[in-house]
């Protein structure tokens, strides 16, 4: 299966999001979701990076970005000032986790968040064999990894059930970008390599 940009979790996040919404994205890189989202939805879209080189990489790309570094907060941003907040494969490393997801949903109607699934098949097998995993999703060796939270999906759906937030969607993938059937919790998460949610805040 072909993918936008080359990111399975880039095609599900778009489609989430309407025409002409107010898109914060956490971590946003070289901007090239936002752009993505900007040319084909129409979105208003602001970027947050510490990194110089990916922040000069995001203006190149015409995204508005601001260097700020996520464990601070989002104190710059007022409440509920966007539709739609994403932090795609970015929470496995923050230290603050339940932090980010409340600031998330207070500067943001609703949070999307993509992450790698440390209970992949592959990862445990790896993890049997005496190494820790290398994979698609999860790229570094252990001695030069930005992870600092290796989580499952049972996890973090245990987390937010902790935390009072609502998951409104799901999608898990393989390695090839595939949505894994949603079946069994325990299945999905044996299968699926990198999951993708839609979180809200009960009102």
């Amino acid at each position: 299966m072909t993918h936008t940009l080359g990111r399975p979790d880039f095609d599900l996040i778009a489609a989430w999001i309407e025409p002409g919404h107010r898109v914060l994205d956490l971590g946003c890189g070289d901007g090239t979701l936002l752009k993505h989202l900007i040319e084909t939805r129409g979105v208003q879209g602001w970027g947050v990076e510490i990194d110089d080189s990916n922040i000069l990489a995001a203006i190149k790309n015409g995204i508005n970005v601001i260097q700020g570094n996520l464990e601070r907060g989002l104190d710059e941003f007022a409440d509920q000032a966007f539709d739609h907040v994403v932090l795609s494969r970015t929470l496995q490393t923050v230290r603050h986790t339940e932090g980010i997801l409340l600031e998330m949903l207070r500067v943001g109607r609703e949070a999307v968040v993509s992450f790698p699934n440390f209970a992949y098949w592959k990862n445990l097998r790896s993890v049997l064999d005496g190494r820790m995993p290398v994979s698609e999703d999860l790229p570094y060796q252990w001695y030069d990894s930005p992870n600092v939270r290796f989580f499952t999906l049972l996890d973090f759906e245990a987390l937010c059930q902790k935390m009072g937030l609502i998951i409104r969607e799901r999608h898990v993938l393989d390695e090839q970008g595939n949505i894994v059937a949603n079946t069994d919790n325990r299945e999905v998460n044996f299968l699926g390599s990198l999951a993708v949610y839609r979180l809200t805040r009960a009102r």
